[in-house]
């Protein structure tokens, strides 16, 4: 046979291949089980909170810059294997090109200016979402603990500003930047969990935190052996609980339900228990539930974590 015959005959297993690769591309694409109403989101849940769609944004965005990307990549690619592929330009080495100073420089410029835009934006956002307002409405000391949560509610849950004046020793490790916000006569209540616990409403494992819909609330986070992370998932954002650190971030839920959060940083054994549940509900619905953890007697706090050392309590203080 001759070599022309045999080059034929191996493109054609080829041809019939093509369109099998592509149906079958085209069904895993399509076979998400996502509506077109979840496409945008990219993967991403439904956002719960004020600040989760500034996160979405972001995810859009990187999403939209690395497909740019790649659609450039891969049209280069196509380009070259198409109009040089050898059964067509019957040579059998190409010309080398070496030292082409503009693609050179174009190959090093392009990818610094995609990694400063993506730098910028994300700075930008990572400012945004971690700045603490002056006086939150809400604060919740989250402890971590294998193999389970604890919610520390900072309130002044029976309003006489004269309770609760002085800082109880469970929480006394938390540092001073966060303890002058905490609101007058907070003497507070406490919600600690098991793995074995379930919401009674939804069946899902671990304790449930209770947060006020359209109100700000503040996150202090601790821990009381390993590290963990505190991970809500419509929140779209997730942070470290640290033992011997402190720290903290605020949203403002805007959607009543019951959602899922688990710890998202591998802490041991039962790493795969430390589930919870986040319940949004109305301001007043809140409260109540506030003065139902009182009269069950879950007054006060449970122990928030690994002391700090004075200069690593205190080390924010001087840039306030």
């Amino acid at each position: 046979m001759s070599p022309n015959g045999s080059d034929r005959s191996s493109r054609r297993p080829m041809r019939r291949t093509l369109p099998q690769v592509l149906t079958a591309g085209l069904i895993l694409a399509t076979a998400t089980g996502c509506t077109y109403k979840d496409f945008p989101r990219l993967g991403m849940p439904t956002p719960v909170t004020e600040e989760a769609p500034r996160i979405l944004s972001l995810w859009q965005g990187s999403w939209a810059a690395a497909l740019i990307t790649g659609v450039l990549v891969w049209g280069l690619i196509l380009w070259s294997v198409i109009f040089h592929r050898r059964s067509r330009t019957k040579v059998e080495v190409p010309p080398q090109t070496r030292y082409n100073m503009p693609i050179e420089a174009l190959y090093t410029v392009v990818p610094l200016i995609i990694v400063s835009v993506l730098f910028y934006f994300t700075a930008r956002d990572e400012t945004k979402l971690l700045n603490l307002s002056d006086k939150p409405a809400h604060t919740v000391n989250v402890v971590g603990y294998q193999w389970s949560w604890g919610f520390n509610y900072i309130e002044n849950v029976d309003g006489d500003p004269a309770t609760g004046t002085k800082i109880p020793s469970e929480i006394s490790s938390i540092p001073d930047r966060y303890l002058k916000d905490f609101p007058k006569g907070a003497e507070g209540v406490y919600d600690a969990g098991v793995p074995g616990e379930r919401n009674p409403q939804t069946g899902n494992p671990g304790p449930t935190l209770w947060l006020p819909k359209g109100e700000k609330v503040r996150f202090v986070l601790t821990s009381r052996d390993v590290i963990h992370d505190f991970w809500v998932v419509p929140f779209l954002m997730k942070m470290d609980v640290v033992p011997g650190h402190t720290n903290a971030f605020e949203v403002t839920p805007n959607q009543e339900g019951t959602f899922k959060g688990k710890c998202a940083e591998l802490c041991g054994v039962d790493h795969s228990r430390m589930l919870f549940n986040v319940k949004v509900v109305s301001p007043e619905r809140y409260q109540q539930h506030l003065k139902d953890l009182a009269k069950e007697g879950q007054n006060g706090y449970i122990p928030a974590g690994i002391a700090q050392t004075d200069p690593a309590r205190n080390a924010k203080d001087k840039n306030l």
